[in-house]
């Protein structure tokens, strides 16, 4: 037998059994649709911050609100996240101003509530397929593990067929089901890190709009005044 043709990476894959086979194929498609969906999620946030600081400039520069409520109109495709919630608040707040039996705590809560129901719509955006990559992290190493005891019983059950058993018998089918291991533990781990960063990173997105709704809303209130 020539052990370093046998038990390299390939020729396990290879000469694996149809179920760990199967294990394996389904860790790596599951690792190449978690890789697209951090490269995605990672260029959306980031275009998210860009877009926020941008217009967070731009609305504190002490720019007219008229103005900015008809750029954020006109720009409405390709806006960013706080520009539409901005764009929803102060929309309803003309629509509301210019009903006279409504008083100004009524107007104001209107246009807060316009804002909070564009921010939801926002947040859901930001967190698509964060679940999906919770899942393969949590998931991934025990199907992994399923192909490792599956190649382990089968390296133990050819056994009962040889007269004198040596390493040489065992060692290929531990070392195909060490490699569904680490295939589970491949998909898992970057899911897992890019999964921590996206929750942290959109939290604090969160906390700006959040913010900014708030601070705006009282800005509102004091033109009503």
């Amino acid at each position: 037998m020539n052990v370093t043709t046998d038990l390299s990476i390939l020729s396990l894959v290879a000469n694996a059994s149809l179920p760990v086979k199967g294990v394996m194929l389904l860790l790596a498609a599951v690792s190449f649709m978690s890789w697209y969906w951090i490269f995605r999620k990672s260029f959306a946030i980031r275009d998210a911050r860009a877009r926020t600081d941008q217009f967070e400039r731009d609305f504190w520069s002490g720019g007219n609100l008229n103005a900015l409520y008809q750029s954020a109109v006109n720009d409405r495709h390709s806006a960013g996240a706080l520009e539409r919630i901005f764009e929803a608040g102060y929309g309803e707040f003309t629509k509301l101003r210019d009903q006279k039996s409504l008083d100004p705590a009524s107007i104001v809560d209107g246009a807060r509530r316009a804002m909070r129901a564009t921010y939801q719509r926002e947040m859901d955006l930001l967190e698509a397929h964060l679940a999906f990559l919770a899942s393969v992290g949590s998931v991934s190493p025990y199907v992994g593990l399923f192909g490792t005891v599956w190649g382990i019983m089968n390296a133990f059950r050819g056994l009962a067929n040889v007269s004198s058993a040596t390493l040489a018998h065992v060692a290929p089918g531990i070392a195909e089901a060490l490699v569904a291991t680490a295939i589970g533990l491949f998909a898992a781990i970057p899911a897992v890190v890019a999964y921590n960063r996206f929750a942290h990173d959109i939290d604090r997105v969160s906390i700006r709009f959040e913010s900014f709704m708030e601070e705006f809303s009282n800005i509102l209130q004091r033109q009503l005044r």
